[in-house]
């Protein structure tokens, strides 16, 4: 059967989708380097205890997950006000290189250089989310039919899987090539930041003013503030409130925090891997490309599954993959050789679902929480019409508890998100340094990797292979209790 013509589907411009796609190489860079360097900078550049090094990851990522509601509820306020959410995002492509450059320029070492890299880390962050809270928020209002979202994001996800092999397995050729210790690492951020710079701006002036047409189409631009406090000051009130009113959101939002979890224990990993189970610190380039490069061969094959079976079935189908996969890494105890990185690369397969899926059904729950926030909407008005001769009634029924607020809260869900995922793979090395720090990790504190006893190198692999697969597997009993939108069906 011949598929639909694209204005069947709603299909948007390639100009647009393009240039959506090409605002993950800064989420892509962002979301990788630190969880895949920062932690061994820690520890083998800086001389910090693995211990104190789970702090310095985790405390920044905290913060974070404070500040996204506030930003997206900020967005929120833009897109209604002004019609546009493009202004957070120039100014999240414009501060995030220069921030992430302080990020690796931590000087002296142990506890001074620990408060550097947290101070760093938090204005970083901050700047990341002004760009990636209304980026996320964008596709509920650019696409208008589930499967035109699935479109939309497909190209952004086969993006995301090269800015992760480019910026994963680059960044530390570049950090090599310049010499490695504190000047490779600083040469690599700079280089690496400028570019992830350069891709949110593509985004933000292509398809941030895209969303601000389509948002002035849909006179959305143009719904009445809420009456209640300022923008920000009820971030994290209407966050909650979108959480418990939103079953699928609080099920989806669960199985993604958990993968990311998983993804940030063994993105934190790979590099130990490489250096104490491989023997050879520049491995990690090659575990970057066995994971990352199956995942733009099977990004096609994967949407055209979704439209086949559902976006759910797909995603529970990607997610066991990726549970007997990583499993199966566990074997690295006994012996390792080729088959390490045939392994990481069904992992990889995985991977790629387990990022296009929820992805693609985030926009879908959004848009059914915007239906169901009109529909609301409009029933209170019939309410107060009716009871507009009983001043009684009618001082009840605007005491609603959702009255005040308003009907688009995409950037709010999105913070959510944002902050959700950020929070996840913020634990994953977290978690990481942690069962290091409990099995006897020793920090280099000279020229070559430190000798580790064998308990450091059972937690190295078991953090790289049980670990994730765990959690992954865990994630399944949210996921099961996601209940499909119109947008899962095939």
């Amino acid at each position: 059967m011949p598929s639909a013509p694209a204005s069947a589907v709603g299909m948007l411009p390639r100009g647009v989708r393009g240039s959506y796609a090409i605002g993950s190489v800064g989420t892509g860079g962002f979301g990788t380097l630190p969880g895949l360097v920062l932690s061994y900078y820690l520890t083998d550049t800086l001389s910090i205890a693995a211990g104190i090094a789970s702090l310095v990851v985790t405390v920044p990522k905290i913060w974070d997950v404070l500040v996204d509601p506030f930003v997206g509820r900020l967005s929120d306020a833009s897109a209604r006000r002004r019609g546009s959410r493009t202004a957070f995002m120039l100014a999240g492509a414009v501060l995030v290189p220069p921030t992430f450059v302080l990020l690796f320029a931590a000087p002296g070492t142990g506890v001074p250089a620990a408060a550097w890299v947290v101070a760093a880390f938090l204005l970083a962050t901050t700047a990341f989310s002004l760009f990636q809270v209304p980026y996320i928020a964008l596709p509920a209002e650019l696409a208008h039919t589930p499967r035109a979202r699935t479109h939309l994001l497909a190209p952004r996800i086969a993006v995301l899987a090269l800015a992760i092999l480019a910026f994963g397995a680059g960044g530390p050729m570049v950090r090599d090539a310049a010499g490695s210790g504190r000047t490779g690492y600083l040469v690599m951020a700079l280089v690496c930041g400028l570019v992830m710079g350069a891709g949110m701006l593509v985004a933000a002036l292509g398809a941030g003013r895209a969303g601000r047409r389509t948002l002035a189409r849909t006179g959305l631009d143009q719904a009445p503030a809420p009456a209640g406090p300022a923008p920000g000051a009820g971030a994290i009130r209407t966050g909650i409130a979108a959480l418990r009113e939103s079953p699928p959101l609080r099920a989806l939002l669960a199985t993604f925090v958990l993968q990311a979890l998983a993804t940030g224990a063994m993105l934190a990993a790979a590099q130990y891997v490489a250096t104490y189970v491989l023997g050879d610190e520049s491995a990690v380039t090659f575990l970057f490309v066995a994971l990352v490069a199956p995942a733009l061969l099977v990004m096609v094959p994967a949407r055209k599954l979704a439209d086949r079976i559902g976006k759910r079935a797909a995603f529970v189908a990607s997610t066991l993959l990726f549970t007997a996969a990583t499993a199966a890494l566990a074997l690295m105890t006994v012996g390792v050789g080729w088959w390490v990185y045939a392994a990481v690369g069904l992992a990889g397969i995985a991977y790629a679902g387990m990022q296009l899926y929820p992805l693609a059904m985030l926009p879908d729950v959004i848009a059914a929480d915007r239906a169901a926030r009109r529909r609301h909407s409009a029933n209170v008005t019939r309410t107060d019409s009716t009871n507009s001769t009983d001043s009684t009634n009618s001082t009840e029924s605007t005491g609603s508890r959702d009255d005040d607020e308003p009907v688009e809260r995409a950037g709010v869900i999105a913070g959510i998100w944002t902050a959700g995922e950020t929070g996840g793979l913020a634990l994953g090395p977290t978690l990481a340094l942690t069962v290091l720090a409990v099995c006897g990790f020793v920090s280099r504190t000279g020229g070559d990797p430190a000798a580790q006893p064998d308990s450091a190198l059972l937690g190295v692999v078991l953090i790289f292979s049980v670990l994730p697969a765990l959690l992954a597997l865990t994630s399944l009993i949210p996921l099961s209790r996601y209940r499909s939108t119109a947008g899962d069906a095939p």
